[in-house]
């Protein structure tokens, strides 16, 4: 490993995130090419987690944008803020002022709402713009979006061209429920997440909860490598481990046992038939050996 990427391993732990060479490799070259990252893997690996990290390690505001189906340029880049336009309008024409430049203050910045790709570009200083699940969006939105990336302008028509005085840093993510197209993965950096290793996973426990004890944390994180070994119909993340973990805690437990194990599931597993099929002599013997093996 370069010193270069160590120190941005090591700058990430002290940000309060747990990393691995891979993740400070894709953030250190995604930095200092200045190129867009795209992180894929199941839900609940920690894609968006990375960067959030990124934004405390940078000491910068994060800007999220949340795809979905459906979503359009404008609702991503502005709307004009139309009360305030048509009562502010009333006003000017109760004053007599000519149509022509009261349309002209009315469309001006005062009385744009910014959304989170206008905003990320119109900062004073860079931020980090996450793009989350991207996967979400349709193709029209992508192929917008690959145009937002590569000049980091848009073009308002009331307005002109608003031009990005500090590129930010761009994260996108994406659970693969649809193929992204090849133009926007030429264009990014790309990193694969997977679930954590069990040292990993318990170092995340001891970071995120440090309340749980050194033997609650191991044996949480051997539970949850066994679980996301079976084939559930949704596997748990990370997220589920540290609610989990944190519940186990106020329940006063510093073991695992198949009473609280069974008590709690529904805090790692959300799926009804997942629910009944984890459960029995199976998850006995899960507990069983989450309690033996060795720290």
């Amino acid at each position: 490993m370069s010193p270069e990427v160590r120190a941005v391993e090591d700058a990430l732990a002290k940000a309060g995130y747990v990393p691995d060479a891979a993740i400070a490799t894709a953030l250190f070259l995604a930095t200092s090419l200045r190129k867009p990252l795209l992180i894929e893997g199941e839900a609940g690996v920690g894609k968006t987690e990375i960067a959030k990290a990124l934004a405390r390690l940078l000491d910068t505001e994060l800007i999220r944008l949340q795809c979905y189906e459906g979503l359009d340029a404008s609702t991503a880049l502005y709307e004009w803020n139309y009360p305030r336009q048509l009562l502010h309008a009333r006003i000017f024409e109760g004053r007599g002022e000519d149509p022509a430049r009261t349309e002209a203050a009315i469309f001006s910045r005062e009385y744009l709402l910014e959304r989170p790709l206008l905003r990320a570009i119109t900062r004073s200083r860079e931020p980090v713009l996450l793009v989350d699940e991207v996967d979400r969006a349709d193709d029209g939105f992508e192929a917008f979006l690959l145009e937002v990336l590569s000049d980091f302008q848009v073009t308002i028509p009331e307005l002109g061209t608003i031009r990005a005085e500090h590129v930010p840093f761009v994260v996108l993510t994406s659970n693969r429920t649809r193929e992204i197209g090849d133009a926007l993965r030429r264009r990014c950096l790309y990193l694969y997440l997977e679930h954590p290793d069990l040292e990993r996973e318990v170092r995340i426990l001891r970071e995120r909860v440090p309340e749980a004890s050194g033997a609650l944390a191991v044996e949480v994180g051997r539970f949850m490598q066994a679980a996301r070994r079976r084939r559930l119909g949704k596997p748990p993340g990370v997220a589920e481990t540290l609610d989990w973990a944190q519940a186990l805690v106020r329940l006063g437990r510093a073991h695992l046992d198949a009473e609280v194990v069974a008590a709690t599931l529904g805090c790692i597993l959300k799926d009804p038939r997942d629910l009944r099929d984890l459960g029995g002599a199976e998850l006995d013997e899960m507990v069983t050996q989450a309690l033996e093996a060795p720290p």
